[in-house]
């Protein structure tokens, strides 16, 4: 499992049925089915390095991303979260849910990043796991700012911050190379002053969920 011992990490983050965890192992074969199947609803939106998607995405290149992240959180510069769903008391994996590039002192930020499997999209898993993530930040984390980068035309992603009340706050002009050219990105950020009237994201978002 991955693991370290900076501010918030490691750490299991729950809500009914969404389950955040680190990282194992033995993820690599569930890991490697939802990225194959995802190939057209992920492929136009992520930096990926050049290379078949099956052959980038295979249960053995999950060993050098699993290595990856397991040194990204050991240094305290990132913490990778696994989004799975309990059913019939099995964890299923489907999506993933990143705190990114780190600093600390007087920035205390990050960058958030998350994908879904398209097949449980629309069902609020996302949300409820970057609410999770955004909450966990900002109180064992130590963090005060998140920052969400996406392209204009990703209407599904944008709609997770917009639901979630983060801040359009920039427009960034060819901000990163991705699938074959550089692309432009909406800026959205919070900030823990932000929701902590509201007891945090999490319950910010039940309350969209379930308005009176």
């Amino acid at each position: 499992m991955l693991g370290a011992t900076t501010p918030g990490w490691p750490a299991v983050l729950a809500d009914g049925a969404v389950l955040l965890r680190p990282y194992k192992r033995s993820d690599a074969r569930s890991w490697s089915e939802v990225r194959v199947a995802n190939q057209a609803w992920l492929a136009p939106w992520e930096s990926a390095p050049p290379g078949p998607w099956a052959e980038m995405n295979s249960p053995r290149a999950f060993g050098y991303v699993y290595r990856d992240m397991k040194r990204a959180a050991r240094n305290g510069d990132s913490m990778p979260f696994a989004v799975c769903l309990l059913e019939d008391g099995r964890e299923r994996l489907v999506g993933h849910v990143n705190l990114g590039n780190i600093v600390r002192r007087a920035f205390a930020s990050a960058y958030a990043g998350y994908w879904v499997d398209h097949r449980v999209a629309g069902r609020g898993v996302i949300p409820t796991a970057l609410a999770l993530a955004v909450d966990h930040a900002f109180g064992p984390g130590g963090l005060h700012r998140i920052e969400v980068n996406i392209r204009p035309e990703n209407g599904p992603s944008r709609r997770v911050v917009e639901k979630l009340g983060f801040r359009e706050e920039a427009y960034h002009q060819r901000y990163m190379h991705i699938d074959g050219g550089w692309r432009d990105h909406l800026g959205y950020a919070m900030t823990s002053e932000e929701i902590a009237p509201e007891g945090g994201l999490l319950a910010r978002w039940r309350r969209i969920r379930t308005p009176k």
